[in-house]
Parts: C-alpha cells; sequence; structure tokens
C-alpha cells in the first residue's frame, strides 16, 4: 500500500484514527484528516511497538495497527488455514502460555499450528477439550492460573540453549545474508555525489556478496535473499519465509541509513524485541557482538543496538539482526562506504562476530581480537 501520512485524507485516515482513539494515544477529532495530532499518535504508536518512527503509515505500521485492534478475550482464537488469525490478543495470549511453560514458539501474534498445540496442550491439563481453540472457557482458565516458570522466559532458555549445544565450529552451519531493497524502483537510500549517483540496494548487494565469500571459505553454507538485479523487491515477510525455509542458523541484514540531515552517521543493529522488555536473548548477543566488532575496527560512530519488531525481526525462526552500517547522507561515511577496502573492514568484523556467537561465553575473546586469516588456515589445515 502506499504510505499515509500527514495531509492524507479519507476513509483510511478515519479507520487509523479510530484505532489509535480505542488505543487512548489520540482524542476524538477531525476523523477524516491526518493532521498534526494524528502523526504525533502514530508515532507513539510505533515507538510502542519497536516499529520505526517516521509518523507514516505504510504496511509495516498498518499491519500493527489491525493487529491493535484486538485485546485477549474480545474473540475466539482458533488455527485457520491458510489465512491464520492475526492480532495483539494471540500475543498476549502466546507470552500467557510462555511464562505458564506451554511453548507457542516466538511471539509472533500469529495463530499458527504450534500456538494451537501449546493452548491443547493447556487444555488438557486444566481438564478442558482439548480443541486447540481459545473461546471462553479457555479464558477463563488462563485468568485462574498463574504463571509456573521462573527464572526467564522459556523461549529464550530453549534458544540459547539449543544454540550452545550446536557448538563453536562454523562448518556445517547455515547462514542467510540479505541485502536490503532491491527489485524494481526499490534502490533504498539514494545520493547523488558529483558525476556519480550511490544507491543503498547495489552497495549493500557488494557488501553482501563479500561476506558470502568470506564465510562459505570459514565453512558455512551461505544464502543471499536476492541477486544483484531482481525482477521485484520483497518484503520484510517474504524474507523472513526465505530465511525459515532454508532452516538458517543465523541471518543478517544489510542496510544503509540516509537523513535530511548530513551530520547524521554511524553504525546501529536491530534484533526483535519489544517494548515491554521482552527480547531474543540469542539475537541480542549477535547484535552487540555486531555492532561492536564494527565500531572497534572501522572506528565508526556508534549508533547502539536496538530492539524492534520489524517484520524480518519478529516472522523469523532463527536469530536475527539487521545492521544499519553507516548514513549514505553522511559525506564521512559516504567516503569510507565507497571505498572497498573500507567494505573488507565491515566484512571481517561481521565474521568475527558470527564466529564469536558460537564461542561459548566463558572461551569468548576481546572485541577485535580474532584474526579472520586464521579461521581460514584453520579450516585448510582441516581439509
Amino acid at each position: 500500500m502506499r504510505s499515509i501520512r500527514r495531509g492524507d485524507t479519507g476513509v483510511a485516515v478515519s479507520e487509523i484514527r479510530s484505532i489509535l482513539v480505542g488505543l487512548e494515544l489520540l482524542a476524538e477529532t477531525d476523523p477524516d484528516v491526518f493532521d498534526d495530532a494524528l502523526e504525533d499518535a502514530v508515532r507513539a504508536f510505533q515507538q510502542s511497538r519497536g516499529l520505526g518512527i517516521d509518523g507514516m503509515v505504510g504496511d509495516e505500521t498498518w499491519g500493527a495497527l489491525d493487529a491493535a485492534r484486538w485485546r485477549l478475550g474480545s474473540r475466539t482464537l482458533f488455527h485457520s488455514v491458510p489465512d491464520a488469525l492475526v492480532g495483539e490478543d494471540v500475543r498476549t495470549l502466546q507470552e500467557r502460555l510462555l511464562e505458564m511453560g506451554f511453548d507457542t514458539g516466538r511471539t509472533d501474534s500469529i495463530y499458527g499450528a504450534r500456538t494451537a498445540r501449546a493452548v491443547a496442550q493447556f487444555q488438557r491439563e486444566v481438564g478442558l477439550v482439548p480443541d486447540g481453540s481459545c473461546g471462553p472457557q479457555t479464558m477463563k482458565a488462563l485468568r485462574r492460573l498463574g504463571r509456573k516458570v521462573v527464572g526467564g522466559r522459556p523461549q529464550w532458555l530453549r534458544e540459547a540453549e539449543a544454540f550452545r549445544q550446536s557448538g563453536p565450529n562454523l562448518v556445517g552451519k547455515t547462514i542467510v545474508i540479505d541485502p536490503g531493497h532491491g527489485g524494481g524502483d526499490d534502490t533504498g537510500v539514494v545520493v547523488p555525489d558529483g558525476p556519480l549517483r550511490w544507491n543503498e540496494a547495489d552497495l549493500v548487494f557488494d557488501l553482501a556478496s563479500r561476506l558470502e565469500g568470506r564465510l562459505s571459505a570459514a565453512g558455512m553454507r551461505v544464502h543471499l535473499t536476492r541477486g544483484p538485479s531482481p525482477a521485484a523487491p520483497m518484503s520484510g515477510s517474504e524474507r523472513a519465509a526465505l530465511a525459515n525455509s532454508l532452516g538458517a542458523d543465523l541471518l543478517i541484514s544489510l542496510h544503509l541509513d540516509g537523513h535530511s540531515s548530513g551530520s547524521a552517521e554511524g553504525v546501529a543493529t536491530y534484533h526483535y524485541g519489544t517494548g515491554n522488555g521482552l527480547s531474543s536473548t540469542v539475537g541480542e548477543r549477535l547484535a552487540n557482538l555486531v555492532q561492536r566488532e564494527i565500531v572497534v575496527r572501522t572506528g565508526m560512530h556508534d549508533c547502539r543496538t536496538h530492539a524492534k519488531t520489524w517484520d524480518l525481526l519478529r516472522l523469523t525462526r532463527m536469530p536475527t539482526v539487521r545492521v544499519d552500517l553507516g548514513y549514505l547522507t553522511s559525506p564521512v561515511d559516504r567516503e569510507r562506504l565507497i571505498d572497498p577496502m573500507f567494505r573488507e573492514q565491515i566484512v571481517e568484523a561481521i565474521l568475527a562476530a558470527v564466529q564469536r556467537m558460537y564461542f561459548p561465553v566463558e572461551r569468548d575473546v576481546p572485541t577485535g581480537s580474532i584474526d579472520v586469516r586464521q579461521l581460514r588456515m584453520a579450516l585448510a589445515e582441516k581439509g
């Protein structure tokens, strides 16, 4: 859909306003105009949901708004094929079940087969018919019972333990590298620079190709989500579905940023997490390692790591991070990013972070200390 923004009018604006009024983020005002008050409410909603904060309603923000209509108990939830029920009520149910020790997987707000199995298991334990749907009787039982699991979110404990048991060796592990944008007119950030014209899609594909070669040399099975000139753009959910279908162990998405101010610069890394403290433990660790390795090895400004609920981070079944590798609109960052040798430094930093991910915490090494050439030499000696 086209992004809906300040100054727009019509039925869609009225519907957005109605949802935000129901969430108590907006007072009743003119229902048909996207005014300053509505933009402020959209920004507040985006911040509360871990979305990109731009004050406009694009596909991802609209999906989150549509899901936010529902509160747990306001409708019967069930596993629907092929169009699964999606909503804030599903996410609340998933979190409630996880806290009681029932495995729904990631809290993705989608009432899929895994969530239905967890509901059926809960129903069986409390003496209800285990049909996997959440209606009035199941809601009554949920309200009656409290939390069983203490000491951490069980889904993240499972994820961390599975990662630990996979061992420290990179050989045979599968990683998906996602060069952002690409396809049709989706070139991402574009900056003219004298007679040249730099764009995000081309630069991140070059980075992804370099990273593919280095990770392959370290023994990993590497897949890219797109080629250099795809026919059509891919959404975040489509990229997540591709990574899930490949059974990837990790996913790293590469982007560049842009800003109206040329003074904005630096690298930032994002992992799955919500505004209420729910975060992917392994994804957060990977984000921290990638961020620190890049900052130490390149000297780029540290814009830190952040939790977000973007589709690519929320819908993937493996630890996933998105790295914004500088501002193409910054003369400082741009001068570095267009240098192939600097892009090699970034690739070495990400490779070092991936290797550190598989080291047990007690065997981890200081940031910037891994010599990636030694990784290749060790692999060659084993061969």
